[in-house]
């Protein structure tokens, strides 16, 4: 397949219309972002916000950090067109380090550990814990104040445990967020094209 270059003045263009404002202040508050954290175009984070190192958001999510906190660890990828929000004074949104998050997420208000993966147009609501290790079926609900236990996959609607994950599921959640550090380099050095 041939490769399709951009001239100079598609280059030109595209540079004109890169400016679009990402993170928002809420009251007083304003995310804390890392600098190593990719936001894709379409990216809205607001208020009490922190995201750690080597993490990314992808295009389309909203991370809503206004009536309480929200806390995303290391190297975690949220995918396009998830919506992350709290629920006022009472439930924190706290993301642990290598989730990975699919696409059209919503998370409302739960917590999930470190290296665990939550599918495609899945909701997890208030209360809800996802443990290390564990797994959430694409378009599962996951009920406010369930846990989703260690090894497990969870699916339905209500969520409930389905069967334990095999060492290579729990294995690749490793792997996913490898894939999406690398998935962010490529999509910055193709992004960096516009910029020269």
């Amino acid at each position: 397949m041939e490769e399709k270059r951009m001239d100079a003045s598609e280059i030109s263009r595209l540079k004109k219309h890169n400016t679009e404002l990402k993170l928002f202040p809420y009251l007083d508050l304003f995310p804390e972002i890392h600098e190593s954290v990719f936001l894709a175009s379409g990216v809205k984070v607001i208020g009490d916000v922190k995201i750690g190192k080597n993490s990314s958001v992808w295009y389309n999510t909203v991370v809503r950090g206004d009536v309480h906190y929200v806390k995303i660890g290391e190297m975690t990828n949220i995918q396009d067109c998830s919506m992350l929000h709290v629920t006022n004074g009472r439930y924190p949104l706290n993301i642990g380090n290598k989730v990975t998050i699919g696409h059209s997420v919503k998370l409302h208000g739960c917590t999930l550990q470190d290296l665990c993966l939550i599918g495609i147009g899945s909701i997890v609501l208030d209360g809800a814990v996802v443990e290390t290790n564990s797994m959430v079926a694409a378009g599962a609900v996951v009920k406010p104040n369930f846990v989703v236990p260690s090894g497990k996959l969870v699916a339905g609607i209500p969520a409930r445990v389905v069967r334990d994950l095999t060492e290579s599921e729990i294995s690749d959640f490793e792997e996913s967020a490898l894939r999406y550090k690398k998935y962010t380099e490529i999509t910055i050095k193709s992004l960096n094209k516009i910029n020269t």
